[in-house]
């Protein structure tokens, strides 16, 4: 019977650029060519669901990495520079935010730290359920639903980290809040891998030389100041991704306001402005209507507009549109604004009081002065989230009162029939429609020419930078005048400004970027403190060629950290005169602390033999003795330990394998073709489930069997702890007859 049990096969119809497993369930994410984003389930490689690319966010996935906890995938997008965060259970994109640079690779762990202080911390209940009612679920219209406030998971901390292009890494805590903006990394991220005590960042990265060659190195950052400041980057990173996860609330509350406003609300200003310029008198247009109120008589031009072009259904229909869009605005204001902003405030609040004690968080970053401008600026964003409410409120009884006057004149004007109960009017509701009349269809200019401005609401749901057309009229308001006469309270920080020329989406966007320009701050003061601790050269990507005549393979690589001022010669026969095959490595992933996963093949010119092999680490790693370098002599071995993969292996017939991700947690394996269209999926430990010793994965091993690997990048240079002995020593290969690693020879060359 073979090693591995093959569960599942398939041939997809797009090249696979990216997959990893997940850490908690038995599904694997595929990102592909079309910028879709598969999940598969192990049983029969069945798919669970698909995520299409979309013009908002974009089609070109880089990277993969899921969340510890497996309840959300975070996935990089190189068109748009712009990371996602999807949810696993219904496809549902979360969240959303930008990048400066393309990222390359990335890595989500979860910190594990045992202290007294973090344990209470994380087993206390968060005080703000106490004091704060619970956020109403958005409208079910909406997809996201209330899975945003949902993105922080479980309590501890975890990280998300990205590397890209030109040194870019960034730290964000929980997926969401940015820590730490890392600089003096150089060259191009390959790798990367954050420890789960927070005191070390292992990145390998490609670095061009001054001649542009490609060089392959290991940078160690040490991010001691998140491990020493464990506590409090904790709570800071939790309000702070509570701040951004309620700004997207807000965010999606507005949005669906705006979808609750209907077009056909501005169907009477569109009718008045055509009036207007379709009319020959010089009369002005509420003179008209007040001439109709009063008198019960209408020009014929009026006439025309009322009966031909409002009509007496369109003016029912009209009615009802208003009073149904603003109502559900107005709904919308007060469970979900205001309960967002009253939240936001809270939660600020509390980073304010955080940031008072210098002791503890100044050396994070924490600008007292700064978190007050944004308190100031969410204060400002209620005030005009109420001001839109007393607009509604007022419209909505003009309108009320306007168009039951309006549809029984107009009932009037047909001679039909006028209800009993529309036909009573009071000298109160005449002066209530003659004060209507004379402040909204007075006529308005710009650029354009003449124009009206009956509907009030519309204008706060503009996403601009222009002033109101028709700002809400404050003559005559108390407060106003008595803050205008008080030299004291006049500029009180106490008092949040008001903005009344502004509409809601302005200020709003004002509000978040004071916001982000206040959880900025900390990103930067902890990302100075990372220093380099080591930078390692690995080695150079090595020129091959093919010596014809000898019937020779030729391999040159550098090894600056061993002689800067050398080059090596690796040269193998292409017909080896020993019996069995010899194979190279493909691709490689830590399967467990003791194990690596390898994709082998023949290097006979013949043979198409490809194999999936696992190869114990143990031996090696606990022989103890350090290796001897010889580089005065002509030739010398370089140095290989001998690996014996038993029975661990089996032939992967008809597939030319390349690639593979393996989850030892699940104990499964997915093999990629070299097309990167075909795959299987192999269960590992069939005949020996009750080993325990696979269940432990430090965040480097898991991190490796997760990590996304693709064609564009090598197998070797995505796997830095195979690159050294794959790179450095080539003639290591594996006897099929005695399964095992031997060394080839090196020639020095001068």
């Amino acid at each position: 019977m073979p090693a591995f049990r093959q569960v599942g096969e398939k041939q997809l119809p797009n090249p696979v650029l990216c997959m990893a497993w997940s850490p908690k369930r038995d599904l694997i994410a595929l990102a592909n060519t079309a910028g879709e984003l598969l999940l598969h389930r192990l049983a029969s490689f069945q798919r669970v669901w698909s995520l299409p690319p979309t013009e908002r966010t974009g089609k070109e996935i880089t990277a993969l990495a899921w969340r510890p906890d497996g309840k959300t995938l975070a996935f990089s997008l190189g068109d748009t520079k712009q990371i996602v965060l999807c949810g696993v259970e219904k496809a549902e994109i979360l969240h959303v935010f930008p990048v400066q640079s393309a990222v390359t690779c990335m890595h989500w762990m979860e910190v594990v730290d045992e202290s007294s202080s973090l344990s209470s911390f994380y087993s206390s209940e968060d005080e703000s359920k106490l004091f704060l009612p619970k956020i109403p679920t958005l409208p079910k219209s909406e997809e996201k639903s209330d899975e945003i406030l949902n993105l922080l998971g479980d309590a501890r901390l975890n990280v998300l980290v990205l590397g890209g292009d030109s040194g870019f890494v960034e730290l964000y805590a929980y997926g969401m809040y940015k820590i730490a903006a890392v600089d003096g990394v150089t060259g191009t991220c390959r790798n990367l891998c954050l420890s789960s005590d927070l005191r070390s960042l292992s990145v390998i990265a490609e670095v061009r030389s001054a001649d542009n060659n490609p060089e392959i190195c290991y940078i160690q950052l040490d991010t001691g100041l998140l491990s020493d400041c464990l506590p409090e980057v904790t709570r800071m990173a939790l309000k702070f991704t509570f701040i951004s996860t309620l700004l997207q609330y807000l965010h999606l509350s507005l949005t669906c306001m705006c979808e609750a406003w209907e077009d056909i609300l501005m169907q009477m200003d569109l009718r008045l402005t055509k009036f207007v310029q379709e009319k020959n008198t010089s009369t002005q247009v509420q003179d008209e209507f007040l001439e109709l109120l009063l008198w019960g008589q209408s020009s014929p031009e009026l006439q025309a507009l009322l009966m031909n072009q409002l009509t007496v259904k369109g003016l029912k229909k009209l009615g009802q549109s208003i009073e149904s869009s603003y109502s559900s605005i107005q709904k919308l204001v007060i469970s979900h604004l205001q309960s967002g902003s009253e939240a936001l405030l809270y939660h600020l609040s509390e980073v304010r009081g955080m940031s008072l004690w210098r002791q503890k968080f100044e050396p994070l970053g924490l600008d007292s002065a700064a978190i007050e401008g944004a308190i100031t600026a969410v204060g400002s964003f209620s005030l005009k989230a109420n001001e839109l409410l007393q607009v509604i409120d007022k419209s909505m009884k003009n309108f009320k009162a306007f168009f039951r006057w309006l549809y029984v004149a107009m009932l009037r004007m047909c001679d039909e029939h006028v209800p009993p109960e529309l036909n009573k009017m009071t000298q109160k509701d005449i002066a209530f429609v003659a004060d209507f009349l004379s402040e909204h269809f007075s006529e308005l200019f710009d650029r354009k020419g003449k124009y009206f401005n009956v509907e009030r609401v519309g204008q706060y749901l503009k996403d601009e930078d222009e002033d109101l057309m028709s700002p809400p009229n404050t003559k005559g308001n108390q407060w106003l005048k008595f803050l205008e006469e008080s030299s004291h309270l006049k500029e009180s920080p106490l008092l949040f400004p008001s903005y009344p020329q502004k509409s809601l989406h302005f200020v709003k966007r004002m509000m978040e970027g004071v916001i982000q320009h206040c959880l900025q701050k900390p990103a930067e003061v902890i990302g100075k403190s990372v220093k380099q601790a080591a930078f390692v050269p690995l080695y150079t990507v090595p020129e091959r060629w093919n010596d014809k005549k000898a019937k020779m393979h030729n391999v040159v690589f550098c090894m600056p950290e061993v002689s800067p001022s050398k080059f090596y010669l690796l040269r193998k026969e292409t017909h080896s005169n020993r019996p069995g095959y010899v194979y190279s490595c493909l691709d490689a992933r830590f399967y467990d602390d003791d194990i690596l996963t390898v994709v082998l093949q023949a290097c006979e010119e013949q043979s198409g033999w490809r194999g999936l092999a696992q190869l114990p680490l143990s031996s090696s790693l606990s022989c103890g003795t350090d290796f001897s370098w010889q580089l005065d002599q002509q030739s010398s071995t370089i140095p290989c330990q001998t690996l014996f993969p038993g029975t661990q292996w089996r032939e992967l017939e008809n597939m030319k394998a390349q690639f593979v991700a393996v989850n030892g947690i699940r104990k499964v394996a997915c093999v990629l073709s070299s097309n990167v269209r075909h795959i299987r999926v192999f269960e590992m430990d069939v005949e020996d489930e009750e080993d325990e010793g696979l269940e432990s994965l430090n965040a480097s091993a898991d991190q490796d069997g997760l990590e996304p690997s693709g064609p564009r990048r090598g197998p070797a240079e995505e796997n830095p702890e195979t690159d050294g002995e794959s790179k450095g020593g080539r003639g290591g290969a594996l006897q099929k007859t005695e399964e095992h690693l031997e060394s080839e020879e090196a020639l020095k060359v001068p």
